[in-house]
């Protein structure tokens, strides 16, 4: 996996085409604030990085 994956994103930055990558909750949280829904700011740590800790944890 190159270095420079992002493993964080900002709900804005996010949308529901990217649920395999964000998951459910992510995406579709990501999803209510692009259309405008009142959504508390945050953040989610992608299914990539779930995984390099895993590999780099075993």
């Amino acid at each position: 996996m190159p270095e420079n994956v992002k493993f964080v994103y900002m709900f804005e930055e996010g949308n529901q085409k990217m649920v395999d990558l964000l998951g459910g909750k992510g995406a579709g949280l990501s999803e209510m604030m692009n259309l405008g829904l009142t959504v508390p700011p945050g953040f989610t740590i992608t299914s990539d990085a779930c995984r390099r800790y895993m590999k780099q944890s075993a």
